[in-house]
């Protein structure tokens, strides 16, 4: 198994496939970053993907939300944990 986040572990060629998916091409990269810290599955990338643990990630995943392929899922995850980064403020 493969540890792709804390307490997350899949199998390497299950992580292979979703490094390949739209906007997995960092799944695996944040192993310290618990599991309902990721906004990725909210925007149909996979799990392990668009970390929001911290205002510079979570502004890092607004800026990359266009490679998810829905990328209003993740904003909206980003702006549910940071509100101050509401477009505007």
């Amino acid at each position: 198994m493969v540890k792709i986040g804390k307490n997350m572990n899949v199998s390497p060629g299950k992580e292979a496939m979703m490094k390949k998916k739209a906007g997995g091409s960092n799944v695996g990269k944040y192993k310290n970053v618990s599991k309902n810290e990721f906004a990725g599955t909210k925007g149909g990338a996979p799990a392990g993907s668009y970390p929001i643990n911290t205002e510079k990630r979570a502004k890092a995943a607004l800026a990359y939300a266009h490679n998810a392929p829905n990328p209003k899922g993740i904003r909206s995850a980003v702006i549910k944990k940071y509100p101050s980064l509401k477009k505007g403020k």
